[in-house]
């Protein structure tokens, strides 16, 4: 089902639900996604999920659609992950200045995260050792495949600004395999 109908029928109250239904349908997996790869455990990333889809829920009826609909979910996503992180830094008693690659590497190592190979838990452990943001830039161009002007609109950052960042990510993580090979 395309947005503008998904948007119209959630504004008719007889048809809200269903409408809610084909939201869910068409992006419930690629936020959780999208918020999994930023929170690591799975527990994690459904709670903050549903977080997410009860915001879109409230909401919804206020979006203007001066941009997609999926900028403006994926902008939610990415604010309730950076305010979950935010949160967990505090109940650990770190400072929001630290990154928060500690306790996301020991959930990492404990959890099930990937059933996949070595090289990709490399990965995850070298994504870990980015600042947050940083990481955030490099998962929505490498893993989500978004255009830089998407990202942009969506985080509210330069072209430019994100190009920079995702340039220094991939040098670290490549500084990261030469250095723990």
């Amino acid at each position: 089902m395309e947005d503008a109908l998904i948007i119209s029928k959630f504004a008719d109250e007889r048809t809200r639900e269903e409408a809610f239904g084909h939201l869910l349908q068409k992006y419930q997996q690629k936020i959780y996604w999208h918020v999994r790869r930023m929170v690591i455990d799975h527990d994690d990333a459904d709670d903050v999920v549903q977080d997410i889809f009860i915001k879109v829920w409230r909401n919804l009826e206020k979006f203007r659609e001066d941009s997609q609909l999926y900028t403006w979910l994926y902008r939610i996503a990415t604010n309730e992950c950076i305010t979950f992180l935010n949160r967990k830094k505090q109940k650990q008693s770190m400072s929001l200045d630290d990154d928060s690659s500690a306790y996301l590497a020991e959930t990492l190592a404990e959890g099930s995260y990937f059933n996949g190979d070595q090289a990709q838990m490399k990965l995850q452990q070298a994504l870990l050792t980015l600042p947050d943001k940083q990481r955030l830039v490099f998962n929505m161009k490498y893993f989500e495949d978004l255009k830089y002007d998407e990202i942009s609109e969506i985080l509210g950052t330069s072209v430019g600004a994100l190009k920079a960042s995702y340039h220094l990510a991939v040098k670290k993580i490549e500084h990261f395999f030469t250095s723990h090979d």
